[in-house]
């Protein structure tokens, strides 16, 4: 047995034997837990509020590890075609394996778009898996802990989303009774002013709107909860501007998405034009497509979905690019619970973390799919112990729930 007071002597002298892979309790065996092979990758679409796409790597060592993929027809088919780059590979070297597959995609566009999203998958299960594989919280892989819990805003919903009433009158409940201090709404909403949406432009009108959307549930809620808006890129740059400046006198966590993703000279100048926060980035890929947001400080709040942009790892460099400009991150979630605690992980590691999403409050069924229990309590989401993600998933409640056409993977 290693002698721990020896270790901790700094005059002590060492020999080969006292620091050996076998005195300090790692195994180089042939099958010991750092020599395992992935054996197979599965994957099973679920018809959740959105189709969510759970993906499992198999090992030799009798660890699997599950992660998600960005929702979207697709990914399941983009997946199996990894399968071989991945099949007798270890598990461990994530990053490398992650360059890997970013190569030989690179003919189906792993720039962006569904391949990526498909990797983001592969890579938080792989993420799992070592957690699993060398007993340490997923966490504690991406670089350790800033707190315990991570806060979660929910994204709100109502029968006439148009209706500043029927907005206000739902954060004031979801605040109220599920104990939720963080909100969102759409703000790309028909006003019934509109005369050509086609062409991005916002009337006076249409303004106003959105404003009495802002001052009503802003109001309804007070200084109980913080409150953001979506606009999902609708609007041409010098309508967001006049949005954003009309919406300064209230207290506006965030504007989110107000132009098209694309020119990022143009979100550049919306977000230098307003008091106003901006957010942006989860139709973003990768760091080098959030480079071009955060060097020009394009934005004020930085927001990647993580099993969309890249991934555990690749969300956890975003996040660092954006602490050396000082920007906060609030990830973008629309995921079933694996993709959504895999953020929180990574949400528990950095520096500036903000918030989550979480996108299926009126959902009953959601923590359904995995045994644990009161995932989000109060508004925060508590970072498991337990190695991996710590989540076990319930396959009945899968199976229940799957996509038409779609096959149950293994067990084990």
């Amino acid at each position: 047995m290693v002698d721990h007071a020896k270790l901790r002597d700094p005059n002590a002298e060492y020999t080969m034997r006292d620091l050996s892979a076998e005195t300090m309790g790692i195994s180089n065996e042939r099958g010991g837990v750092r020599d395992a092979e992935i054996t197979d990758v599965q994957t099973t679409m679920v018809d959740g509020n959105y189709p969510w796409i759970l993906v499992r790597v198999y090992t030799d060592a009798g660890v699997v590890g599950t992660g998600e993929s960005y929702w979207g027809g697709g990914d399941t088919a983009i997946i199996e075609r990894m399968k071989p780059f991945l099949v007798g590979e270890n598990p461990l070297d994530i990053d490398r394996l992650y360059e890997h597959l970013i190569q030989k995609m690179s003919g189906e566009g792993s720039i962006s778009g569904k391949v990526v999203s498909a990797i983001s998958g592969i890579e938080i299960a792989l993420h799992d898996v070592a957690g699993k594989l060398l007993d340490v919280p997923a966490y504690q892989l991406v670089g350790g802990k800033y707190r315990d819990e991570v806060r979660v805003y929910c994204d709100l919903h109502t029968e006439n989303e148009a209706d500043p009433q029927a907005c206000a009158a739902e954060a004031e409940r979801v605040v109220e009774n599920l104990g939720y201090d963080a909100i969102k709404f759409d703000l790309d909403v028909p006003s019934g002013h509109e005369k050509d949406r086609a062409n991005r432009h916002l009337r006076n009108p249409e303004i106003d709107h959105k404003v009495d959307i802002v001052e009503a549930t802003t109001e309804a809620v007070g200084d109980k909860a913080d409150v953001a808006f979506d606009c999902h890129w609708s609007f041409t740059g010098g309508s967001a501007k006049r949005l954003a400046n009309a919406l300064e006198e209230y207290d506006v966590w965030w504007l989110e998405d107000p132009v098209p993703p694309e020119n990022h000279e143009v979100q550049k100048e919306v977000t230098k034009s307003t008091t106003t926060p901006i957010a942006v980035g989860e139709n973003v890929y990768r760091k080098h497509g959030q480079r071009t947001l955060l060097q020009p400080q394009a934005v004020d709040i930085v927001a990647p979905d993580l099993p969309r942009v890249g991934g555990m790892r690749e969300t956890r460099k975003i996040a660092d690019l954006a602490d050396m400009y000082y920007i906060p991150v609030a990830m973008h979630n629309v995921s079933s619970p694996i993709g959504t605690m895999a953020s929180a992980h990574v949400g528990a590691a950095i520096p500036n973390s903000l918030a989550l999403e979480y996108h299926s409050y009126e959902l009953g069924w959601w923590e359904d799919l995995v045994e644990e229990d009161d995932l989000i309590e109060e508004g925060r989401m508590e970072i498991p112990e337990e190695p991996g993600l710590g989540l076990t998933l319930n396959f009945d409640a899968i199976e229940d729930h799957m996509v038409e056409g779609e096959t149950l993977f293994d067990e084990s």
